[in-house]
């Protein structure tokens, strides 16, 4: 219970300190788009790019109405860049922000907060496509807006307890970082984004097994109109609260010897 409680003050102080972490995050991303016009906007011109190739090819390929594909191809493939980003830059939170842990007596959230935030500002320059695909077929998503909203927000709680164990343990072994970039490529590969979910009723269990296909439908599925399975609210919010209990155990027990590792 003391390493429980340490995980929570620490969690708990960095969130009063969300000025200093909101300004960290959008700094960075100042920095790493500095002296260009567009900023952001050019990785959600590429991703838009691909976005189309993909519809138009794979659309062909499984015989599928573009109507119904690319809607949500597009909804799925910016999810799977705001999710996978997330968590890879999560795995170096500590390690970029090594200089002010040496340095100053930091709360360790911060950096988890911001690696939250930054990603959230591109996800909202990204989700620029899923507005113009969504108004260009014609889908009344303003009606579930309400309902997106809260799968987001159920989506952020799990990368945030996600981004905060793998931060630290990755700290400690910087080969992780590595394995867990393979993991999601796989994941990709068999998480609903370039098919629909219904193409792996032979394999149910590939998507009731894997979380991230039941992250990506309590967000996707309002925008489409279509509801979300009973299952993956229970998955969801379930892997939310036993994440984060252990996320918070774990933050406690070791983020005092996060500066000696990193």
């Amino acid at each position: 219970m003391k390493n429980f409680g340490v995980g929570v003050q620490d969690l708990r102080k960095s969130a009063q300190l969300f000025r200093l972490w909101l300004m960290l995050g959008w700094v960075e991303i100042r920095q790493r788009y500095a002296r260009s016009r567009i900023g952001p906007f050019w990785m959600t011109i590429s991703m838009g790019v691909m976005i189309t190739t993909l519809g138009i090819v794979y659309g062909t390929l499984f015989g599928a109405e573009l109507h119904d594909y690319l809607p949500m191809l597009a909804i799925g493939f910016v999810l799977w860049g705001f999710i996978s980003s997330t968590i890879n830059e999560g795995c170096n939170a500590y390690v970029t922000g090594s200089a002010y842990l040496k340095q100053i007596p930091l709360d360790r959230g911060i950096f988890i907060y911001q690696t939250l935030w930054r990603n959230i500002i591109i996800f909202a320059h990204n989700a620029v496509i899923i507005v113009i695909v969504l108004i260009y077929f014609q889908y009344n998503f303003i009606q579930n807006l309400h309902l997106f909203l809260v799968g987001f927000i159920v989506l952020a709680w799990n990368l945030l307890w996600i981004t905060t164990l793998l931060s630290t343990i990755c700290a400690r072994y910087r080969d992780l970082h590595q394995i867990v970039g393979s993991i999601l490529q796989v994941c990709f590969y068999i998480t609903p984004i370039l098919f629909k979910r219904e193409m792996l009723n032979k394999y149910p269990l590939l998507i009731e097994l894997n979380p991230f296909a039941h992250f990506l439908e309590i967000v996707r599925s309002p925008l489409l109109g279509q509801p979300v399975p009973q299952l993956s609210w229970i998955v969801s919010i379930g892997l939310a609260v036993f994440g984060s209990l252990l996320s918070v155990w774990f933050h406690g027990r070791y983020r005092a010897r996060i500066p000696y590792w990193v």
